[in-house]
């Protein structure tokens, strides 16, 4: 819960819409401002403060204690200009709150955590445990020395500015190890414990076992991504409650996908019992991985440990048009939190300043595409965390369909919509996309111009809005005319037609002109053309279609 706290009808003004934007997120603290710090303080996960940054400096002073409980403070000031991450910067979320709050409000968020100052992401922000010396290597990341990476265990990570060697080190491993002197150990969770249990197990002995087979084996509990069991001990409460003191999720299994793992030690009791030959070395193998601990037994209970492979991720990020605001939030987070970047050299320099410090980038041009999206694959299966980027929606006319044919089930893949070409331009427009609506490419160079008439002659008889994409080049100038004849033959001369080039970018330019009057000579693959229907009507200047077809006939 984020409390939120006031002391002027300006600042409540600010506070009422946050907490209007956030109405289950957020809790209003009234009453006196010390008596209202001092309450969130103690229930709430994160504070916003609209106050001045000295204020609630004095008022939080005294509830200060330890920097990974306290919660995350943030200013806004009167005037909604600036959301100032206060304390609690990483631990608390403060930056991530400072950001989010400047979103709704439309202030500037201010983040003077050093990492995060210049770029670097915070080594205790992984998502994952993290135990040393997090501020000496930290700092050492920001002074430019040498910090090796010593990876024990395979996982994808955001950038780092690692080296080969260095006096300082960061350790990405599952083992029980003290971190060294000058040494950040990263804990990823890649452990699975199957777990089975006769009925009535007591939750003491499920705990036993688990915990002593890790260390046992010198692993870190700190590693442990979940327990895995078979379905018909989903509900078995010794095994619940074990994985809630754990702290991870309880995964279960049908007996028959257990039944096809293949283990070391099948057993006749399991079998008969719920109708596999092994519930915890399957359940701990049934995503694939390594057997680090074969199954061991307590007087009710079985458990075995399995290593699960690191999977690498890859995002396909569209862009959107071209502007810098129309790249969306989640976009951006995705630039920064992969580790390689892979993309058309051009698209690639619209978003460089974005990218991490230690991002690798891996640009190519024109007409590699396919080239591009084995890459971007080939790095996942690596283990790297990989964005893919593409311009407008990536899944439209761009990389997500060459990079899926590519990608199989051995990487996590994650798609990030954007604003696609047809959209910006219908925005420029007016709203020519208010009713049923296609967008067709006119480039034949991957599909017959066949196949493209076909579809051009059916969106013309089925009488829908038209987009085309790639309308025209200096190889392929025919293509225009002959879909733009098509559609003349199922609609007036009249019929609106919008044409925007290099849609929200600097150089943009549009004009409304007709069926009969536009000339394709004025259009590159640069542009994009919309033909209106027979209800798309010019009005003030804008092009409208209706999301009906009333117009037509209040006009008979």
């Amino acid at each position: 819960m984020i409390g939120l706290i006031s002391a002027t009808a300006a600042g409540a003004a600010a506070r009422d819409r946050l907490a209007a934007a956030w109405p289950d997120r957020t809790r209003v603290y009234d009453g006196p401002v010390k008596d209202a710090v001092r309450a969130a303080f103690a229930e709430c996960e994160q504070l916003v403060c609209f106050l001045a940054t000295g204020a609630v400096v004095r008022l939080i002073a005294p509830l200060l204690g330890e920097k990974a409980s306290d919660p995350g403070v943030v200013c806004v000031d009167e005037g909604g200009r600036f959301a100032v991450s206060l304390v609690g910067g990483h631990a608390g979320g403060a930056n991530e709150l400072a950001h989010a709050v400047g979103g709704v409000l439309g202030a500037e968020p201010v983040v003077t955590t050093a990492t995060d100052a210049v770029g670097l992401p915070g080594l205790d922000t992984l998502g994952f445990p993290v135990e040393g010396d997090v501020a000496a290597v930290s700092r050492a990341l920001l002074d430019g020395e040498p910090v090796a990476l010593e990876a024990e265990v395979s996982w994808p990570l955001p950038p780092l500015t690692v080296a080969a060697e260095g006096a300082y080190t960061i350790r990405v491993t599952d083992r029980a190890v003290e971190p060294a002197e000058r040494e950040v150990v990263l804990r990823p969770p890649t452990l699975v414990v199957g777990v089975g249990a006769s009925r009535g197990a007591p939750v003491e002995e499920v705990l036993g076992l688990v915990e002593g087979a890790l260390r046992d084996a010198g692993l870190s509990v700190a590693s442990l991504a979940e327990l895995a069991t078979v379905d018909a001990k989903a509900e078995e409460p010794g095994i619940v409650e074990a994985a809630r003191r754990l702290g991870v999720a309880l995964v279960t299994y049908a007996a028959e996908e257990l039944a096809k793992v293949d283990v070391p030690n099948p057993s006749e009791a399991p079998l008969a019992a719920v109708g596999t030959p092994s519930v915890a070395e399957a359940a701990a193998l049934v995503g694939g991985g390594e057997l680090l601990v074969p199954k061991r037994k307590s007087a009710m209970v079985t458990c075995a440990v399995g290593r699960r492979p690191g999977r690498g991720r890859l995002a396909v990020v569209g862009l959107g048009p071209g502007a810098r605001d129309l790249l969306t939030p989640r976009a951006q987070q995705e630039l920064r939190r992969a580790s390689v970047l892979v993309g058309l050299d051009q698209y690639v320099d619209q978003i460089r300043d974005l990218l991490r410090p230690g991002t690798r980038v891996l640009e190519s041009g024109l007409g590699a595409e396919e080239e591009r999206a084995r890459t971007a694959v080939a790095q996942a299966r690596k283990g790297h965390a990989v964005a893919l980027i593409g311009s407008g929606d990536a899944g439209v006319y761009a990389m997500a369909s060459p990079a899926l044919a590519e990608a199989s089930d051995d990487i996590d893949v994650v798609g990030v919509p954007g604003v696609t070409a047809a959209l910006a331009a219908g925005a420029i427009l007016g709203a020519p996309l208010g009713h049923d609506h296609v967008s067709i490419s006119l480039s034949d160079l991957h599909t017959p111009w066949e196949v493209i008439e076909r579809r051009v002659r059916a969106a013309a008889e089925a009488d829908l809005v038209v987009t085309f994409y790639n309308p025209r080049s200096r190889g392929r100038d025919w293509q225009l005319p002959k879909a733009l004849a098509i559609l003349s033959g199922h609609r007036e001369p009249t019929t609106p037609v919008g044409v925007v080039r290099n849609a929200s970018r600097p150089d943009e330019s549009s004009r409304l002109t007709t069926l009969a009057e536009l000339d394709p000579a004025t259009v590159d693959m640069m542009t994009v053309v919309t033909v209106g229907n027979t209800a798309t009507r010019q009005i003030a200047g804008r092009m409208v279609t209706p999301r009906g077809y009333r117009w037509q006939e209040e006009a008979k």
